[in-house]
């Protein structure tokens, strides 16, 4: 168990980053990403939707009829994404309104339905709730990445409006990396978004080419499913 649960988190946050490899749910992830924090709050709201609706799916799959299970998955993760809305516009109404109409359609991700398909409603609720758990930290990495490349290239800042997500205190955490920095608006336009997720893409593939690329008694401990990226799913 403990192994499989290893290779489930090794999957989703990055053999099969939703993100950077399976280019899932890019919608969002694009869209949003004009800073370090808008990018925590969508990826950890997802996060937890993936989490909840995992959990949900596996605990209902043995009463779910085969002809209404994808409605039934869709019920339950918009059932999830409303609670998360309403927690969000009651607590972090600034935040709320800065991501906007993108908290709501966390429900059309193709990515938490593909995960309550694929997976949730074929294991049992731990399993699934680790593989939520995994894929939604590796679509909240890439958000967290993205969208720090693009607040630092676009306004020289990193962590700018954290007090949205974490209150008062917040203010004291935005970090001026660039003084007087002009400011590059490409990169905070949905261009820059498209540059930027290349860049994470292209990072990415090098740092797993030159993993798959050393001696072999550096990999040797590798298995062959590692080298080549295959999921665990297959």
């Amino acid at each position: 168990m403990a192994e499989q649960l290893k290779n489930i988190l090794l999957d989703g946050a990055w053999r099969q980053n939703t993100g950077l490899v399976v280019l899932l749910g890019l919608c969002p992830l694009l869209a949003v990403t004009n800073t370090l924090i808008n990018g925590l709050a969508l990826g950890l709201a997802t996060m937890l939707t993936l989490m909840v609706s995992n959990l949900s799916v596996s605990a209902l799959r043995g009463l779910l009829r085969p002809e209404i299970r994808i409605p039934a998955f869709v019920l339950i993760i918009a059932s999830v994404v409303t609670v998360i809305e309403l927690l969000m516009h009651a607590y972090f109404y600034d935040l709320f309104r800065a991501l906007g109409i993108f908290i709501p359609l966390i429900v059309t991700n193709c990515a938490i339905i593909g995960r309550a398909e694929a997976f949730a409603s074929r294991h049992g609720p731990l399993p699934s709730l680790m593989d939520g758990f995994a894929t939604g930290l590796g679509f909240c990495i890439t958000l967290v990445l993205l969208g720090a490349l693009r607040e630092l290239t676009g306004q020289g800042t990193l962590l700018a409006g954290a007090e949205m997500l974490l209150g008062d205190w917040g203010n004291y955490l935005t970090l001026t990396i660039i003084p007087e920095h002009p400011g590059f608006l490409l990169a905070m336009l949905p261009p820059g978004a498209f540059f930027g997720l290349a860049l994470l893409i292209a990072a990415r593939n090098a740092l797993q080419a030159d993993k798959a690329g050393k001696p072999a008694q550096a990999v040797s401990n590798l298995s062959a499913e590692n080298l080549v990226g295959n999921s665990h799913e297959t």
